[in-house]
């Protein structure tokens, strides 16, 4: 993908025009009539030259579009572009200016530069707008070999143009500090987010438990605390249900714990817990074969959790968090464990396993117990793509969300809304939970066809005691999502700005 570097240049509104020469100028504006800012400054200089090239095209007025115009007189480039930004057009998406962003980011292109001129938007809506460049301009492609046939084709007209490996942007902006302060805090959220795509987008053989945990120890970079537990430490603490998961692989299971200490001294902190299962088979209840290439995405919840914790250091969150990923392999070897194989987790309850292919909630009891009893936090919440079932019942457009706590449910139903992360919450009741008992232990591993995600959701909950818990199954939303201006790789990072957005407004707005 395209590395996007920003600079901050000021502009005041009625400096003169810089001379651009190759590089192109998006310029954004809020109406073709009457022309503003920038564009009334380079329609001055081309003496009405942009008007009349405005009208001609009939540029749409809809939020975000663009229009392309080459070696027009008054222009700082000779490639111009106007993209529309009227406030008024903004629609009802939730985060208009990250969506902006992302239309922006097909204007790159192969260039190597561009300059943006920001015209009124304040430090954060444009702080926004670069997020949603970055965001739309990820692309998943380190393992795609370099074109050569330009160097096979000469120098000659014919030789392919090679896409640059970076672009620098150059944002022209009259607040220069402010822009910077806020791009600052935006784009640790971005950052986190493509994060979370690269480790979901990664391939299987390269990315196994043991590699995973490392993408977590390096947050020790950003002043995370990182602890790590191999299969021997897990097995004294009796995490049977993890292990057993992981029993048929050959790479080792781990445990990486994430400590962001950014709240006041022994405050509880907010618990995020991630199932991460780096490939799923389905186990000895193996999956058919069409498609289970797309299995190496099954770690999405611990993805969002490592992003979530890189974006939490990254902007300096005033909140203390705890990140807890269980990581494991499900293979069909001859030592994985059975149907009808009866496992202790660590809380002592005892899981008869029905179906090996309904391994996640395995993985994420133990999580939640040690996750409870260890850190006693405030409120935990739960990422797993759990269950083909919640895209039957919501698609792809949200998220399902199971809770105990009315509240903490509404704080994130709203969160939701507010970035573009949306989530439903989903029902809970003892007629479902009645679905997992077991004639031969505490428990099953699943309730069978009907109410897939729910019976999942309850199993959960039996782990959780009574700290304030929500589940987040984001199975339709983490990996192979819907293509979108802000996304357009199998993996989505969703969930990143999601519990950011939450953290923010309902933990950190309170300190």
């Amino acid at each position: 993908m395209p590395q996007l570097s920003f600079s901050f240049v000021e502009h005041a509104a009625d400096a003169a025009l810089p001379t651009l020469d190759d590089v192109p100028a998006i310029v954004l504006i809020d109406a073709v009539e009457p022309l503003s800012g920038v564009a009334a400054q380079i329609d001055e200089a081309g003496e009405g030259a942009l008007a009349t090239a405005l009208k001609a095209a009939a540029v749409k007025p809809s939020w975000g579009s663009s229009t392309s115009f080459f070696a027009l007189p008054g222009a700082p480039s000779g490639h111009l572009v106007v993209c529309m930004a009227d406030a008024e057009k903004k629609g009802d998406d939730p985060e208009p200016n990250l969506m902006l962003g992302g239309k922006l980011s097909a204007q790159l292109g192969k260039h190597g530069a561009v300059a943006l001129f920001a015209g009124a938007f304040s430090a954060d809506d444009l702080a926004q707008v670069l997020s949603g460049m970055k965001l739309g301009a990820y692309r998943f492609e380190r393992y795609k070999s370099k074109d050569t046939s330009a160097d096979d084709a000469g120098e000659g007209d014919d030789a392919p143009e090679q896409a640059p490996q970076t672009v620098e942007v150059t944002v022209y902006t009259a607040d220069v500090a402010a822009a910077e302060d806020a791009f600052a805090e935006a784009d640790a959220v971005a950052s986190g987010t493509l994060l979370a795509r690269d480790l979901v987008n990664e391939p299987p053989n390269v990315l196994g438990p043991v590699e995973f945990a490392g993408v977590a120890e390096a947050l020790g970079e950003l002043d995370v605390d990182v602890t790590v537990l191999d299969g021997d430490q897990m097995a004294e603490l009796g995490m049977n249900a993890l292990l057993g998961v992981a029993q048929g692989s050959e790479r080792p299971a781990r445990l990486a714990i994430m400590q962001w200490n950014g709240g006041a001294d022994g405050e509880k902190p907010v618990a995020i817990v991630g199932k991460g299962v780096v490939f799923d088979t389905g186990g000895i209840s193996i999956k058919p074969a069409g498609g289970m290439e797309d299995m190496k995405g099954d770690m999405g919840g611990a993805a969002c959790v490592v992003g979530l914790m890189h974006a939490l250091a990254a902007r300096k969150a005033k909140v203390n968090a705890v990140g807890v990923i269980g990581l494991v392999e499900n293979m069909p070897d001859g030592k994985a464990q059975r149907p009808g194989d009866i496992v202790t987790s660590m809380a002592g309850k005892t899981i008869e396993i029905i179906n090996t292919d309904a391994e996640g909630r395995l993985v994420l009891a133990d999580a939640l117990h040690y996750t409870r009893v260890t850190y006693e936090p405030k409120v935990m919440i739960d990422l797993a793509t759990l269950t083909g079932a919640i895209m039957v019942a919501l698609g792809q457009d949200h998220a399902g969300m199971f809770s105990n706590n009315d509240e903490l449910a509404a704080q994130l139903h709203e969160a939701g809304q507010s970035s573009g992360e949306k989530v439903w919450r989903m029902p809970l009741g003892p007629a479902y939970n009645k679905l997992i008992e077991s004639r031969f232990a505490d428990m099953k591993n699943t309730g069978g066809r009907f109410a897939g995600s729910i019976t999942a959701a309850e199993f959960l909950q039996r782990f959780v005691g009574d700290t304030p818990w929500a589940h987040l199954d984001v199975a339709g939303t983490a990996m192979s999502a819907p293509k979108s201006p802000l996304n357009a790789s199998f993996g989505s990072g969703f969930g990143v700005r999601l519990l950011d957005r939450y953290i923010r407004t309902v933990h950190e707005s309170a300190a």
